[in-house]
């Protein structure tokens, strides 16, 4: 019995018809079943009350409001006759018109049993008969005929495929290939195709589909089904994000572009939920963000009262030294921040940081929205450049310190490149709620660091220093010429890669990576390698060994022997 019914009120019909009914009542409903079939438009609604009458021509109060469209009423109503034949065990030899089976309606519409199944599932009513006492399905000559009628287009673009040429199979096979260079996925292929030559897309996407299965080395669309390893993922996201075409990287994984699409949603997401995004919390973060009015905290630094009125201006301008490195000129450029514009931008960052980190808690990793990514994206960009606008504004403070710990074995530049580290770690802990001046807080900050840093590196200098460095220009340098050394391997190299051009694209691939073939390169293991170019290790196996019989073929032909092939 079948289980797949779309309204179980009709299922539940069909139970009570089964278990209760006898046989020559049951024949009866499926002859009204059949004739209510035909009679079915899919636009339709019907409802269950009129159903039961058309089948078993009795009314019932139950259910008689709930109502069905007529797609599913079609579909199992198909369903219904079947069952009830099955139930009826009804002998071939008893029915006064011939029956058609599978096969023969297979021979006769010059289509595959897939077609019929196809057929059965849409308006070919099909029943359950004893053949020598063995239940199979069968059609009668009616029902078949008035499927003809109504479908003769159906039919005849089903018996296309069996037509096809050798002739036509490989200007098929060519066009799609043409096709798959441009990066268009099968299903797609199948539909151009379909149009252009007349026959149905399941005819050209069956005939791809047993080209692809019988020739796996030169596939049109290999790997389909194949799942893509992290690593791959990742590769795809870095070369789309180099500029590559969502059409290219389709073509080059053999992937349609929708899930390139998909896969690159799904890394820019995990890239957003790896943001380190940490911030100093407030009350009036949540005030602010429900009442959307975000243009007082992330509006522009506000002016000083110099900047409003120059002519009130008292305090003495910063006066550049002579002498001064470049570096450090340039730090006299950027003004210093005054305390109202200083708790502005604090406030400013971490609000921004807030928010990119609601969004970032609202985000679905699987299926990402992009306009969601782009507003964390932009918050929390926004927020590093304010960051680096407080950190611009304090580098002269981290000289200042610095140049109060220079030693013989600390240089002033080393002091303030370890200093601007220590300012950047303490722009994203310090708290801006309490009301105190930052330049106290990282000056503290920056001072322990010196504190700290500073003897542990002066204890590593008299630990490591060496005490006998003559003895190292006394030493006799026994080693070969470095010339004839590297002209030999200029040599070795030029031979592989000379040999290397008699195999295709991935071939070469896989040989480079499992001999580790280039300056400073491992060589994988098979697993590796199939994860790279998303195969399994025993497909890696065979291209690799038939790969190597090309190369020992080449090296036979010029006479050369290559460590490793033979």
């Amino acid at each position: 019995m079948n289980k797949d019914y779309r309204n179980a009120i009709l299922k539940e019909l069909r139970d009570q018809l089964v278990r209760y009914v006898p046989k020559d009542k049951k024949l009866e409903q499926i002859s009204r079943a059949e004739e209510l079939l035909h009679e079915i438009d899919n636009r339709r609604i019907y409802s269950y009350k009129y159903l039961s009458i058309r089948v078993t021509e009795f009314g019932t109060d139950v259910y008689e409001d709930v109502l069905m469209s007529g797609d599913d009423v079609r579909y199992d109503l198909l369903l219904l006759i079947e069952d009830l034949s099955d139930s009826a065990e009804i002998d071939s030899c008893s029915v006064n018109e011939k029956i058609w089976t599978i096969d023969e309606l297979c021979k006769r519409f010059n289509v595959a049993s897939k077609t019929i199944s196809r057929w059965r599932k849409e308006q070919l009513s099909g029943r359950k008969f004893l053949f020598n006492n063995k239940k199979r399905v069968g059609f009668l000559d009616s029902s078949v005929n008035w499927f003809v009628e109504h479908n003769s287009e159906r039919i005849q673009r089903g018996s296309r495929y069996n037509h096809l040429s050798e002739t036509e199979k490989v200007d098929l096979i060519k066009k799609s290939r043409e096709l798959a260079a441009q990066g268009i996925s099968q299903t797609e292929t199948a539909r151009r195709l379909a149009e252009n030559s007349g026959r149905s897309p399941e005819t050209i996407r069956y005939t791809l589909k047993t080209f692809d299965a019988n020739n796996a080395d030169i596939a049109i669309f290999p790997s389909q089904n194949e799942p893509l390893y992290d690593q791959i993922k990742q590769q795809i996201f870095k070369e789309y994000n180099r500029g590559e075409t969502v059409s290219s990287l389709a073509f080059h994984y053999h992937r349609t572009i929708g899930s390139i699409y998909r896969i690159v949603g799904q890394m820019r997401a995990e890239q957003i939920m790896n943001l380190p995004i940490q911030f100093i919390d407030s009350p009036e973060f949540a005030r602010i963000h429900n009442s959307v009015d975000e243009t007082q905290i992330c509006g522009p630094t506000p002016k000083t009262s110099e900047e409003i009125c120059p002519k009130n201006n008292r305090r003495t301008a910063s006066v550049l030294p002579d002498g001064l490195p470049s570096y450090l000129a340039l730090l006299y450029d950027v003004p210093l921040l005054a305390h109202n514009q200083e708790q502005h931008l604090f406030r400013k960052m971490n609000y921004l940081k807030y928010k990119a980190a609601l969004l970032r808690n609202s985000l679905n990793q699987e299926q990402p929205k992009t306009d969601t990514m782009q507003q964390i994206e932009y918050c929390y960009n926004s927020s590093l450049d304010v960051k680096n606008e407080i950190i611009l504004a304090n580098l002269r403070l981290v000289v200042s310190i610095a140049k109060r710990h220079v030693s013989k074995i600390r240089l002033l530049f080393d002091l303030i490149s370890d200093g601007n580290i220590s300012l950047m770690r303490a722009v994203d802990k310090f708290d801006y709620t309490r009301g105190n001046r930052f330049s106290t807080y990282a000056s503290w900050a920056i001072i322990r660091n010196f504190a700290r840093t500073i003897p542990d590196e002066q204890r590593y200098r008299e630990r490591f220093t060496p005490t006998d460095a003559d003895k190292f220009d006394s030493t006799i340098d026994f080693r070969n010429d470095s010339f004839v050394s590297e002209k030999t391997q200029m040599e070795r190299e030029s031979q592989v890669e000379h040999f290397l051009q008699e195999l295709d694209a991935r071939e070469q691939r896989i040989i480079t990576r499992r001999f580790g073939l280039g300056q400073g390169v491992q060589p994988f293991t098979l697993r590796q390698v199939g994860e790279e170019i998303g195969v399994t290790k025993e497909r890696v196996r065979q291209i690799e060994s038939r790969a190597l019989a090309k190369l020992r073929k080449a090296a036979k032909e010029e006479s050369l022997e290559i460590p490793g092939l033979q």
